[in-house]
């Protein structure tokens, strides 16, 4: 049994909180975000970002080779922060929604963990001419394997698991970003 001193007793349950609050901040590592229950419409997933502010929303349409396109509710990743949290944390994904992550050009190789990500994803690798570089299918939840493909991408849609496949996209598909705001796209990494 511990004795505190008065003193000590005062300060216990501050300090306590504090070392929770710090606790529960997530380490930046894959992609995905976590915070209040309640999305605004429009969302494509169930918690909004960590920050408490929405991200970006848009649409991605992709146009699979001898394929029917396909289109996708997403929330623009445009930061390193938010780049970094990605889907973590995230219990629920639309089976029409994902996250587009963009990074600064040029396009260059991009590798993706699923740390804190508790859903399984598909990994759209899509490169600067806006054409899909290849897909990385059905990535194990809570793991930290590095996930990439053959070659540079700009862009990266992570859309539920088998969502690719059930689709047909694969490598050459066309790729058309609605609602990306070229002042937001990012200009350095």
């Amino acid at each position: 049994m511990v004795v505190l001193s008065r003193c000590a007793r005062r300060w216990a349950k501050p300090a306590a909180a504090a070392v929770l609050l710090l606790c529960a901040v997530p380490a930046a590592g894959c992609k995905r975000p976590s915070g209040d229950d309640a999305a605004p419409a429009g969302r494509a997933t169930d918690t909004p970002d960590a920050g408490g502010e929405p991200l970006p929303t848009g649409e991605v349409i992709v146009r699979p080779i001898g394929g029917a396109e396909v289109r996708v509710r997403v929330e623009f990743a445009l930061t390193g922060e938010t780049r970094s949290r990605g889907l973590m944390y995230r219990t629920r994904l639309d089976a029409d929604a994902g996250m587009l992550f963009v990074f600064p050009p040029p396009p260059k190789p991009e590798t993706f963990w699923m740390r804190n990500t508790l859903l399984p994803l598909d990994m759209i690798f899509i490169g600067g001419d806006l054409r899909v570089v290849g897909v990385v299918e059905r990535t194990e939840p809570l793991t930290e394997t590095p996930r990439r493909v053959a070659g540079d991408s700009q862009y990266v849609l992570e859309v539920n698991g088998g969502f690719a496949r059930e689709h047909a996209i694969g490598p050459g598909a066309r790729v058309e970003i609605v609602g990306l705001d070229p002042g937001l796209v990012p200009q350095e990494r």
